[in-house]
């Protein structure tokens, strides 16, 4: 019978008069990779915040005891002094220091006043090693990508030597090469005594990879069952507490005449103008159709989605939307001409975190609530409410700032935002990602409401089951070009990963 490592009794704790958790135990044994899921604003990041030190001791209710002996956390660098290393799903890096800078950030190894670069680097070197980052210790992290990053963050938790390292949402910025590398290392840090706390909204991930799931939902804690006989229902039905039925609701919708195609679209590469990121590729989409752009990492999807929408730089011989020829030089043409992108990061080119939810919806169309120069506040709250009632967007009111909703909240605000514009093409680029199972399948319903109303959607996602769930046809992309057309009879997760990757022609 394995030890317990860990034990959060009771913990309670409240932003004024919102419970965020309500007694709340968990207990973590060691050699143990324990799940903990829910959906968002089910109270996994602030549990876990209270444990890494981030909510001060004082600050909440319970007690936290790590080998039998209750620790008071006051700051994060108490949680890490004591064992524990937390990786955000927002990475947290300095991207003008080189990576060993930032493994080593804070505990520059010294010597009579003079830092040992060496040293760093050949320790560093061994960190980097353990995670697979496969780049010079002296690389800069404005030189990385966002998966690289990640791991780096990762290294830094482990060269702290922890007892205990938690992850939420980890595998969000990664490949799925990557994503098998951080598999790996978490195996092996279970081997060697390294127990973690994984925080994820993917049910395959959880299933794989955890030895407990933990399910919390609205401040409590439901269950914790071992991991091997758990269905993904199971999880899922408790996570929501409903029944959930088919993840995907699919509908056969009559597919009409076609809405948009683009010709020869090319995309430079921003560092070498003699290469191109997306090469010679031709689109068209039907009303009422879902249209699945599938590829890998680097295979041009998000460069197509933007270019057509005129956020980023691109070419193409022709474009036509509702059977007019159309020339799109930035967002604001693209608007005009019927179409709306959600982008792949919310957070970034999604909403405005100083404004409201009824400002950023409005946001789109300021034309229709400014009056010579004024903003017509009231009828911004009506438009706002009428979404929020459309979409069953959670909040108290349209005053409510969008950082204070969950992230499936969020997105769908995001989402209200571009249908202010009443596009007759949706493009869609990761809808639902970093968005909880019962978020996703709002989506996905809201998704099968538009395209039943002659809405034509062009969709990216990294998840392929999503894909195989979701779109009537799928164009399969692989360095820049289009390598294949399937229909959804044809459609299969193995099918996308071999001609996407080049093992098939």
């Amino acid at each position: 019978m394995a030890k317990t490592l860990l034990e959060m009794k009771g913990v309670t704790k409240s932003f004024g008069a919102t419970k965020a958790l309500k007694s709340v135990s968990i207990d973590l044994k060691e050699n143990e990779i324990l799940a903990i899921c829910g959906e968002n604003g089910a109270g996994k990041s602030t549990l876990m915040k209270i444990l890494s030190g981030s909510y001060a001791s004082g600050s909440y209710d319970g007690e936290i005891i790590i080998g039998g002996k209750t620790c008071v956390f006051k700051t994060p660098a108490d949680a890490s002094a004591a064992g524990i290393e937390m990786i955000y799903q927002e990475i947290s890096v300095h991207l003008d220091l080189s990576v060993a800078e930032n493994i080593f950030l804070g505990r520059v190894p010294v010597s009579a006043g003079i830092v040992q670069w060496n040293k760093m680097k050949k320790e560093a070197q061994a960190y980097a090693d353990m995670v697979g980052l496969k780049v010079p210790v002296t690389t800069h992290l404005r030189d990385l990508s966002v998966s690289q990053c990640q791991m780096v963050s990762i290294a830094r938790a482990l060269s702290r030597n922890p007892k205990i390292l938690v992850l939420d949402e980890p595998t969000s910025p990664l490949t799925d090469a990557e994503v098998e590398e951080l598999f790996r290392i978490l195996v092996k840090l279970r081997e060697n005594g390294i127990s973690c706390i994984y925080i994820s909204h993917k049910i395959k991930e959880i299933k794989r990879l955890a030895d407990r799931v933990c399910i919390l939902r609205d401040g409590e804690r439901i269950w914790i069952k071992d991991a091997s006989n758990l269905s993904t229902e199971e999880i899922v039905e408790s996570m929501v507490n409903r029944k959930i039925g088919n993840l995907y609701p699919k509908e056969t919708v009559e597919i009409g005449e076609e809405m948009f195609s683009v010709k020869n679209l090319k995309v430079k590469h921003p560092y070498n103008r003699k290469k191109y990121i997306v090469d010679g590729v031709d689109i068209s989409a039907r009303r009422g159709e879902i249209l699945g752009l599938v590829g890998l990492v680097g295979s041009g999807r998000s460069e197509i989605v933007n270019t057509i929408f005129g956020a980023i730089e691109g070419t193409y011989d022709e474009m036509q939307i509702g059977g007019e020829i159309v020339k799109i030089s930035n967002p604001q043409d693209a608007i005009k001409k019927g179409l709306a992108l959600l982008g792949e990061d919310r957070k970034v080119n999604g909403f405005v975190p100083s404004l409201n939810l009824a400002s950023n919806i409005t946001l789109s169309r300021l034309d229709k609530i400014i009056h010579r120069g004024v903003i017509n506040r009231e009828l911004e709250r009506k438009i706002g409410q009428s979404y929020m009632e459309q979409l069953s967007i959670k909040a108290n009111s349209t005053h409510d700032m969008v950082t204070s909703l969950s992230g499936g909240n969020q997105q769908k605000v995001v989402l209200a935002k571009c249908l202010m514009v009443e596009p007759k093409v949706l493009l869609l680029d990761e809808p639902t990602r970093g968005i909880d199972v019962g978020a996703k399948v709002q989506i996905y319903e809201i998704m099968t409401q538009l395209v039943r109303q002659g809405m034509t959607i062009i969709m990216i996602s990294s998840e392929l089951t999503e894909l195989v769930g979701m779109c009537d046809r799928y164009l399969l992309l692989a360095e820049g070009k289009i390598r294949a057309e399937l229909n959804r009879e044809q459609a299969d997760e193995e099918a996308f990963l071999r001609i996407c990757s080049g093992e098939a022609r």
